[in-house]
């Protein structure tokens, strides 16, 4: 039902199963507000929904069916209408009927018989106040969107950073082609698949896995820094050379920090960043570099690399080598299971080869020419 209203203005829906008090408080109120009636609960909830929601509820309890303090329940438990205030007018004046409506949600409690006055004056009240918790909430809606955005921009910039980085690395080492790129799928891959396991749970949270994935390109930064006469020599390296070609790790980590303390704060992926730069080399046994550190002192995100970057080693082609079937690579690494890699991190890699293979597919180098002679 609806009664004559003025043209603009807050809505009040006015409940009660007594025509009288719907006429007597639908003429008291018209002349302030857009009024709307409502005999009994049931038609109460259709009407909230029905059109433009009210701004404020007059409710009363006691009625045949759904009681006030139902109606209120149910508007309660909506999260489309559970903002809109309502005040009880009941005849029922015991301090258990007040404390049980106010407790169900009720903004106000108002015993009849009605003071007009009173009545109005509480009504304003009430509508100032959801008017401003409207307008609190809208502002925390665009400050939430605003912070989503410039989140999103600063990530977007940290990633064509570590971008840029990544390339001028491949650009000084052209047998390196899309390693970066499979490398950091696959330690994403590898996360995700340890994620529950009883060693890894704590530290393989949701921001931490995607962390590993933005800072994973930047293990190998540190080639950068080796003279292009061994890290572009078209052969296998002596060991004098391969000596310089480790110092790569120590180079990355250096690198990173040095930006990292440019900056004058820590920056969380540039932590995972450091580890996997300077320690994805280590080995589970302690045979690795630069520090022949051993299972569980490894960093994790060092050790996901170490499998990583292991598995795409042995299955791409170099200017010396072809590149392994995955199945020869993959008989390797469960070889080393517990010798080279953490036991784990090698299980959860034989249970995700279909997905390493996927990705060693997507990111496939191009051919990689025989030197001229």
């Amino acid at each position: 039902m609806e009664a004559h209203n003025v043209a603009k203005g807050p809505i009040v829906l006015i409940v009660d199963d007594s025509p009288d008090n719907l006429l007597l408080l639908s003429e008291l109120l018209q002349p302030l507000y857009h009024i709307r009636l409502a005999a009994n609960g049931e038609e109460a909830l259709q009407a909230v929904v029905a059109g433009e929601r009210p701004d404020i509820i007059l409710l009363d309890v006691v009625m045949p069916g759904m009681s006030g303090f139902d109606v209120c329940r149910k508007l309660k438990s909506r999260v489309e209408t559970r903002d809109i205030p309502v005040l009880f007018l009941t005849t029922l004046d015991a301090t258990e009927d007040e404390t049980r409506g106010l407790v169900f949600g009720g903004a106000d409690y108002i015993n009849k018989p009605i003071n007009p006055p009173i009545l109005i004056a509480r009504i304003a009240t009430h509508l100032r106040l959801k008017k401003a918790a409207d307008f609190l909430k809208d502002k925390n809606a665009y400050l939430e969107q605003e912070v989503a955005r410039r989140t999103q921009e600063i990530t977007a910039v940290q990633e064509v950073t570590i971008l840029a980085l990544t390339s001028l690395a491949e650009a000084r080492d052209n047998e390196t082609g899309n390693h970066i790129r499979r490398t950091q799928h696959y330690v994403k891959a590898l996360a995700d698949g340890l994620k529950n396991h009883p060693r890894f749970a704590s530290t393989l949270d949701e921001a931490t896995q995607r962390l590993l994935f933005q800072s994973a390109p930047l293990h190998d930064i540190g080639k950068v820094g080796v003279p292009d006469s061994i890290l572009l020599k078209p052969g296998r390296l002596t060991p004098e050379e391969y000596e310089v070609m480790k110092t790569h790790t120590t180079l990355g980590r250096d690198a990173i920090q040095r930006a990292e303390d440019q900056l004058g704060m820590d920056v969380p992926f540039l932590r995972f960043a450091k580890e996997m730069a300077y320690s994805h080399q280590e080995r589970w046994n302690g045979s690795g570099y630069p520090e022949g550190r051993s299972g569980d002192d490894i960093p994790v995100s060092a050790r996901l690399m170490a499998v990583a970057d292991v598995y795409d080693a042995l299955i791409s082609p170099r200017v010396y080598k072809k590149g392994a079937p995955h199945e020869e690579a993959a008989a390797w690494i469960a070889e080393k299971r517990g010798v080279d890699f953490d036991p784990d991190v090698v299980d959860a890699f034989l249970q995700l080869q279909s997905e390493f293979q996927a990705i060693a597919r997507r990111f496939a180098d191009r051919e990689i020419p025989a030197p001229a002679g």
